[in-house]
């Protein structure tokens, strides 16, 4: 199964909003804003509802890819800047960092950002605007899989890594082998 396909759900529901806004130390406010500019990406912070593991945008399908056909899924999942940002539980950010340089397999993984406690992040749109100009990862960002609970399930450190750790191991090139026709 292929979540950029067949799992993309780009707008955030109101359970997925109410959720997102609960990051902020003022929801209410956030809710305000995103009701009078929902095509707006807003910056949340980290650690209180969620933390983020920011990765590069082909290395993140992968490791998406992954953590579907392992079985767990993922919560939500965005796009933005060319970067693949994947929601996970709060704490996830330090243990994950610690995981990875403590193992001797770490070098096979790209660097992640691992934004946690005391860190923000800018989230895409609440809605994406009709028509929008913005490509995805471009701009404003999207959401693959967007916010559709007030308490989505987020995977945690050991998930992620060994997602990621798979991920890294499998080769590049996963498609099917091209037939070239012979002179």
């Amino acid at each position: 199964m292929d979540i950029w396909t067949y799992q993309s759900v780009e707008y955030v529901t109101v359970a997925g909003e109410a959720w997102l806004a609960s990051a902020s130390e003022y929801p209410r406010s956030m809710r305000a804003l995103w009701e009078s500019r929902p095509w707006a990406p807003s910056v949340l912070p980290c650690g209180r509802a969620f933390d983020v593991i920011s990765m590069p945008a082909l290395f993140g399908r992968r490791v998406l890819d992954e953590l579907w056909t392992s079985g767990p899924g993922c919560g939500p999942v965005a796009v933005y800047r060319g970067r693949t940002l994947l929601f996970v539980q709060p704490g996830t950010a330090p243990r994950l960092r610690r995981l990875l340089a403590w193992e001797e397999w770490a070098r096979d993984v790209p660097p992640l950002l691992c934004h946690g406690l005391g860190d923000a992040v800018t989230v895409p749109p609440v809605q994406r605007m009709v028509n929008s100009p913005d490509s995805p990862g471009l701009g404003s960002g999207r959401w693959i899989v967007a916010p559709e609970e007030r308490d989505p399930w987020l995977p945690g450190a050991s998930v992620v890594l060994w997602a990621c750790v798979r991920a890294a191991r499998e080769p590049a090139d996963r498609a099917e082998p091209v037939a070239v026709p012979s002179c």
